[in-house]
C-alpha cells in the first residue's frame, strides 16, 4: 500500500449511555468508510462512556456493554474499528477490541492503569500483559490505550521495535485541565520522533460530571511535526493519509532505530495479528489533511466551562437553568456561560436585592440581562430578612450582629433559588469561584446551594480574565463595565468589600496556587517572598474549610488540581505545616 487512510472518531460519549454510544459508534463507522478509511478508531471506553467508576462493579452492566459490541461487530464489513469497551475475561479490563469482517481479531488490555488525580483505574481494572501488532497489507499498527502512551518505552517500544509497527493506534479519554492540550501533544510529538512512528491519538470530548474532554485528537509523523488535528471542544471525524513509504525512508537514516533494534529486537512475547488486506483497496485521491488550530488559553478555558455546563444540564436531564444575580462579576460570567452553552431562551437569572444591596448592582444585573436577552425575575428579600430577624429577636437578644445575619441572607437567596427549581424544573447553578472556595467565603446552605458549580475551578483572578474575553470576543460589552470595575462585595453588611476580610485576589491566588496545586508547604510559600503571616491565615482557612468543600455542588475542573476527586483531604486534620 503506497497510503493508508486513518479516520479519529472525536466522539462525545455519555456514562451508562451504551445504547446510545453504540448507535454512535456505528453510525461513525459507517461515515469513516463511506470516506475510504482503511482504519477508524474511538474513544477509551467509548461504549460505556468514561469513567464509569462504580458502575463497572455491576455485572449487569458489563454484561450490557458486551451484547452492544456484538452489535457493533455484526455491522462491521471490511474496515478495521478500534473499539473502546470493558472486557470480561476472569476479571475486567479497560480494552479495546479490534474488528474487522464481522469478527474480533484480537482484544488489546491497558496496561497501564494510571492511580492519581481523578483516576481511579486500579480500583476497577485488572493490567493487560499480552504485546500486539496488527498486520494490514504490508502496513504494521500498534494499538494502545491512553496511558500506555505517556511512558517511554513499553508498549510502545516493543511494538515498534519487535514488531515493526509503522503506526501506533491510541485510543484515549484524557481530560482537560488549563494547558493540558499543549502539553499532551507535545508528549505525543516526542513519542513519535523517538520511535519514528506516526501516532493517531483519538481523544473524547464532552463534560461528565466535573471533567471535561476536550478532544484535540491528533496525527503526528515519524518526524514528531503534526500532520492533522481535529476540533477542540467539538465532535470530530478526522480524516487522515498516512505515507507508509515515509516512514520507511526516515528509519532508514534514524541510525536510533537500528540501536533499539539490535538490543530489543529478538524480544519474545509480541502476537501479530493478520488483517484481511484484500478487501480494501488504495483510497482513490489522496485528501489534503486538516490541522484545526489550538485555542488560546483564555478561549481553552471557556470553552471547556461552557461545554462542561452543557453537557452537565442535557445529559442529567434538565433543559432550562438558573442563576442567581448579585450584579457581580462571578455570577455575571455564569450567566454568560449559561448562554453560551443552552441559548438565551434556556436561561433564567434572579435578582433579590436586600436592604444592602447598592442600586448599581441592581441595575447591572438589569443591564447584563438585557445584554444576554435573558428572562429576569426580580424578589427582595428585605422583608423576609426582617421576618427571620424578628422570629429569632428572643433567643439573640443581648448578642451584637455579625455573620449570622449576613448568612441568613445568602441563606434566604439560596432558598428562594431552590423553590424555583422545584416548581419549574430549573437547575440552579451556584456561582462562587475557587478562591473563594479555597477559603471559605461562601454560605453553606446559602450561595453554595445549587447543583452545579460552574466556576468552581476558576480562581478570582481568571474569573476577571474570562468576563473580558466574553466582551473582546463578542466585539460589545456583554458584561457591564461597571461589574468589572467595581471592588468585589458580598453585599451583606454595610459597606461591605471582599478584601476587608481577604488580601487583594491577585496575592491571595498566588498563595492558593501554591499551596493546593503546586503542593507546596507553608515554609516554601514563606521562602517565595509572601508574608509569613498572611500565609499561615491563609493556609488555615483553606485546611478549616474542607467540610464546606465536601458539602458543595460538583464544578467543572480547569486546573492541575480541583477540590473534589482530584485532591482529597480528610476534614478532621490537624497537620497544619
Amino acid at each position: 500500500m503506497e497510503n493508508i487512510r486513518l479516520a479519529l472518531s472525536q466522539i462525545n460519549c455519555c456514562v451508562g449511555d451504551i445504547e446510545g454510544n453504540k448507535n454512535k459508534i456505528i453510525d461513525n463507522i459507517r461515515k469513516a468508510s463511506d470516506s475510504g478509511a482503511h482504519i477508524v478508531s474511538f474513544p477509551e471506553l467509548a461504549l460505556t462512556g468514561y469513567p464509569p467508576e462504580d458502575l463497572l462493579l455491576k455485572p449487569s452492566f458489563i454484561e450490557s456493554n458486551l451484547e452492544a459490541l456484538d452489535q457493533i461487530v455484526s455491522v462491521t464489513d471490511s474496515i478495521i474499528a478500534i473499539v473502546g469497551f470493558v472486557d470480561r475475561e476472569n476479571d475486567i479490563y479497560n480494552a479495546a477490541a479490534v474488528i474487522q469482517n464481522k469478527k474480533i481479531v484480537n482484544v488489546y488490555k491497558k496496561m497501564y492503569l494510571p492511580n492519581y488525580g481523578v483516576f481511579d483505574e486500579n480500583r476497577y481494572f485488572q493490567s493487560g500483559e499480552e504485546f500486539s501488532v496488527f498486520k494490514f497489507s504490508d502496513v504494521i499498527f500498534g494499538v494502545s490505550i491512553c496511558e500506555d502512551i505517556w511512558y517511554p518505552g513499553d508498549p510502545m517500544r516493543r511494538q515498534v521495535i519487535s514488531g515493526n509497527a509503522q503506526i501506533i493506534m491510541n485510543i484515549s479519554s484524557s481530560p482537560y485541565s488549563r494547558h493540558k492540550p499543549a502539553k499532551r501533544e507535545q508528549m505525543i510529538r516526542t513519542r513519535a520522533s523517538d520511535y519514528s512512528t506516526v501516532v493517531a491519538f483519538c481523544n473524547l470530548v464532552g463534560g461528565q460530571d466535573e471533567l471535561v474532554f476536550d478532544g484535540n485528537s491528533v496525527v503526528v509523523d515519524e518526524r514528531g511535526e503534526v500532520i492533522s488535528r481535529a476540533k477542540g471542544f467539538e465532535e470530530d471525524l478526522l480524516i487522515t493519509d498516512i505515507d507508509i513509504e515515509k516512514i520507511f525512508q526516515s528509519r532508514l537514516s534514524d541510525p536510533r532505530v537500528r540501536k533499539d533494534k539490535s538490543e530489543y529486537g529478538d524480544e519474545n512475547h509480541l502476537s501479530v495479528y493478520q488483517l484481511d488486506s484484500s478487501v480494501i483497496g488504495n483510497s482513490s485521491k489522496k485528501i489534503t489533511p486538516r490541522v484545526c488550530d489550538m485555542f488560546e488559553d483564555t478561549e481553552e478555558i471557556y470553552r471547556a466551562l461552557v461545554l462542561g455546563t452543557r453537557d452537565y444540564v442535557l445529559k442529567n436531564g434538565f433543559g432550562k437553568i438558573v442563576v442567581g444575580l448579585s450584579g457581580g462579576i462571578d455570577s455575571s460570567l455564569v450567566a454568560s456561560i449559561a448562554v453560551d452553552a443552552l441559548g438565551n431562551e434556556n436561561v433564567n437569572a434572579v435578582s433579590m436585592p436586600s436592604q444592602y444591596s447598592s442600586e448599581g448592582s441592581v441595575t447591572d444585573a438589569e443591564l447584563l440581562c438585557r445584554n444576554l436577552g435573558i428572562n429576569l425575575i426580580s424578589i427582595t428579600i428585605e422583608g423576609i430578612f426582617n421576618s427571620y430577624i424578628d422570629s429569632l429577636a428572643d433567643v439573640f437578644e443581648g448578642r451584637k450582629s455579625d455573620t449570622t445575619e449576613e448568612n441568613i441572607q445568602a441563606r434566604i437567596r439560596g432558598n428562594l433559588l431552590m423553590a424555583l427549581s422545584n416548581k419549574f424544573g430549573w437547575l440552579v447553578l451556584t456561582t462562587g469561584n475557587k478562591s473563594e472556595m479555597s477559603v471559605g467565603y461562601t454560605t453553606l446552605y446559602g450561595d453554595m446551594a445549587g447543583g452545579f458549580a460552574v466556576i468552581k475551578d476558576v480562581p478570582k483572578t481568571t474569573v476577571y480574565e474570562l468576563a473580558k474575553f466574553i466582551n473582546g470576543h463578542s466585539n460589545k460589552e456583554i458584561i457591564p463595565n461597571t461589574v468589572l470595575d467595581k471592588p468585589p462585595s458580598a453585599e451583606l453588611s454595610p459597606g461591605q468589600k471582599d478584601t476587608n476580610t481577604l488580601p487583594e485576589y491577585h496575592v491571595l491566588d498566588r498563595i492558593l496556587k501554591a499551596y493546593i496545586e503546586d503542593h507546596f508547604s507553608v515554609h516554601e510559600i514563606i521562602k517565595n517572598g509572601e508574608d509569613p503571616e498572611l500565609v499561615k491565615k491563609i493556609v488555615r482557612m483553606v485546611d478549616l474549610n474542607e467540610y464546606k468543600r465536601r458539602q458543595s455542588p460538583p464544578g467543572i475542573k480547569i486546573t492541575s488540581r480541583a477540590f473534589g476527586k482530584d485532591r482529597r483531604f480528610p476534614i478532621t486534620n490537624r497537620f497544619r505545616m
